[in-house]
């Protein structure tokens, strides 16, 4: 009799423990129907990295990152240029501000690591952008560098809670050299130190170093350059809260769509003239495939409202890095043949099937 007593007792208490943390999830729901219930996205994103995520000097954002943030509000069926708030996440900051909810998806050059993943409050979701640490270097302070191994002693502005950090470290070490961290709270004042000479070298990725020589004060640092070594594998994407799992996919699937789209060849421009009689642009473009919430699934035009408001991924990057007239002309970082390309022509970025 004690004992079924205490059996009894136990099965009431673990009842009761899992209705709890039942009431908890459903308290909390989803972070989409938390947006739509409240008429606007918040997007953590840089505002000094032309080409991903940029304030331009009339208060409008623009770069690749921006693009992924208009394409995922407008799935969600928001108004991509005015319901999206954009929040500046920095280094130090990012994921405390996506922990905190004070941000709704981070998508700001961020890097996928291991540590990220399994340690922080954060899921990662489509890889919009392939990169790798370099080297920016005043070659006034290094008259004869030509690799990054001819930097022994350099005094290297670094970004405080970046990947950049440990990997400048574990490059100089194994390579039995030293230098000088210049720890920089975010891209702005790594300029300033760059520009004053506190620092003879800045790291970040490599379209940062591409981005920031482009925009260098060439009367402060009248010659630079970018060393040839990649120090490492920097796939960047977004990334919203643990547990998440409604709102991770529509943003991991938006990006995979707009991959699809230019596989398929659908542009802003023609995708409302699809063959429809053909299963693939059918599935894409007319079909909701599951994502949403019950409360809130996404409409079955989710991936048109993308091509409307940003097109696939080319026209994203085109806009971005180039000239935006769909040749992708005259690009501060060229696409063809890299590991931002598409699969199909050697690249890295290839969506799982659409179905």
């Amino acid at each position: 009799m004690r004992k079924l007593l205490a059996t009894t007792m136990m099965m009431l208490m673990m009842t009761a423990a899992l209705a709890g943390c039942a009431g908890e999830d459903e308290e909390e729901g989803s972070t989409l129907d938390v947006i739509l219930d409240r008429g606007v996205m918040w997007c953590g994103v840089k505002d000094s990295q032309f080409g991903m995520g940029y304030l331009n000097a009339d208060g409008t954002y623009s770069g690749l990152d921006i693009e992924y943030c208009k394409a995922v509000a407008a799935a969600i069926g928001l108004n991509p240029e005015t319901d999206v708030v954009y929040k500046l996440a920095t280094g130090s900051n990012r994921f405390d501000l996506l922990a905190s909810g004070e941000i709704d998806v981070l998508i700001r050059t961020t890097t996928w690591t291991t540590s990220r993943d399994a340690d922080l409050n954060a899921d990662f979701a489509g890889m919009n952008f392939f990169d790798g640490q370099g080297i920016l270097v005043n070659m006034a302070a290094h008259p004869d560098a030509a690799s990054a191994l001819d930097l022994d002693g350099a005094s290297i502005c670094v970004g405080i809670g970046t990947t950049t950090e440990g990997n400048i470290a574990d490059y100089f070490a194994v390579n039995g050299m030293t230098y000088t961290a210049v720890n920089s709270e975010n891209a702005g004042a790594a300029k300033a130190s760059f520009e004053a000479g506190e620092c003879s070298a800045w790291t970040g990725d490599m379209s940062a170093m591409v981005a920031q020589k482009w925009g260098l004060d060439t009367t402060a640092v009248p010659d630079s350059a970018i060393m040839p070594e990649l120090l490492s594998k920097e796939p960047l994407g977004a990334a919203t809260r643990d547990n998440d799992d409604d709102w991770n996919d529509v943003v991991a699937w938006v990006w995979y769509g707009m991959i699809t789209a230019e596989e398929y060849g659908l542009t802003m421009a023609n995708h409302g003239a699809a063959d429809m009689t053909l299963p693939a642009n059918d599935r894409l473009l007319n079909q909701n495939l599951g994502l949403g919430t019950e409360d809130n699934p996404l409409p079955i035009d989710w991936m048109g409202r993308v091509l409307n408001a940003v097109g696939n991924y080319g026209e994203a990057y085109d806009r971005s890095f180039c000239d935006g007239d769909g040749t992708h002309s005259n690009c501060l970082i060229d696409r063809a043949g890299t590991a931002n390309d598409l699969a199909a022509n050697g690249g890295l970025q290839f969506a799982p099937p659409m179905r």
